[in-house]
């Protein structure tokens, strides 16, 4: 089998998904609509790709009849840019933090687990280090705007303008974000003035 491009793995990734969240294959039609193909004639093009390389079956004689053949052990994952674990770092603003990613990362299927609207995020700072969470370190995230107390969640705070990771948690009258790294202080703000923008799924190590 040859290296994927990041189309045909985004192809590969929807079919995957479609099958296993609905019980049957979807269509070309599904296909141009799902992963943002301009038409039916590029969406089979792929898809012959991916039939001669190995990755899926099909029967054009049948409607639906696309297949996998091979269990697929990991998936792309945008890498939005870096997230403060320590100091807040400022960002443009809230609009374009969910933006499209300069780069891509294959990442196990078990740190996605299916989800949608997940990314990555590289950490910079130290604060989460007691959760296993380092400087240098990628953490793998699902976009949300709710989260549990004690989530690890990526917050955009409004009124400073800034994005920092910690763990959440809700007090009475105001918020508490709060660092894994016994040297530093937690960040106390209004409910008003955070949102989540997504929390904490997996981690990748840095070297």
């Amino acid at each position: 089998m040859g290296k994927l491009s990041p189309k045909r793995r985004s192809i590969l990734d929807f079919i995957n998904n479609f099958i296993r969240q609905r019980g049957y294959s979807p269509s070309v039609r599904d296909i141009v609509a799902g992963c943002g193909i301009s038409s039916t004639s590029v969406a089979q093009y792929h898809l012959k790709v991916l039939e001669r390389e190995g990755y899926i079956s099909r029967d054009r004689e049948v409607s639906r009849s696309i297949g996998m053949k091979k269990k697929q052990s990991s998936t792309a994952v945008p890498i939005l840019g870096i997230i403060a674990a320590g100091k807040p770092i400022p960002v443009p603003n809230s609009d374009t933090w969910i933006t499209a990613a300069d780069e891509t990362m294959e990442v196990p299927h078990e740190l996605t687990r299916g989800l949608d609207n997940v990314y990555a995020l590289k950490v910079k700072g130290t604060s989460m280090v007691d959760a296993l969470i380092d400087d240098g370190d990628i953490v793998i995230m699902q976009y949300t705007n709710t989260a549990e107390d004690g989530d690890t969640v990526a917050v955009w705070l409004r009124d400073g303008q800034v994005v920092t990771l910690k763990r959440i948690y809700r007090e009475p009258d105001r918020i508490c974000l709060k660092p894994a790294n016994k040297d530093m202080e937690p960040i106390y703000c209004q409910p008003a003035d955070v949102e989540i923008q997504g929390k904490v799924i997996g981690v990748v190590r840095k070297l």
